[in-house]
């Protein structure tokens, strides 16, 4: 069960970087700028990379909970979930460009702009 849910992050990440690939290739042989295309590909690269990881993270939690659960293996579980929290964390802010909590004051200057 666990083997499956590794494969499916795994294959997320993988079909992920593919289809940023193609995507951010349409997008430059359709006349976008190479920066535009360029900030496209990176964000449709780590929302996929983020999916994976949240499977991955998830295969790591049942195998630790189905197999017999031992001290070491939960500090271990814990380290590899700090781990990923944290990239999960750094991939968010960077394809979001602004810090989690920053994004009711974000919102809140768009919509101010866009009544002004």
């Amino acid at each position: 069960m666990t083997r499956a849910i590794e494969i499916g992050g795994i294959a997320i990440i993988v079909l992920g970087l593919l289809g940023a690939s193609i995507a951010v290739l349409w997008q430059v042989l359709r006349g976008r700028s190479g920066a535009e295309a360029f900030a496209l590909y990176r964000s449709n690269l780590g929302r996929a990379i983020l999916l994976g990881l949240e499977f991955l993270v998830a295969a790591d939690i049942i195998s630790t909970v189905a197999i017999e659960p031992t001290l070491q293996s939960l500090l271990i579980l814990g380290g590899i979930v700090l781990i990923r929290t944290f990239l999960s964390f750094s991939l968010e802010v960077e394809i979001e460009g602004r810090w989690p909590w920053d994004r009711h004051r974000s919102e809140g200057e768009r919509s101010s702009r866009g009544t002004a």
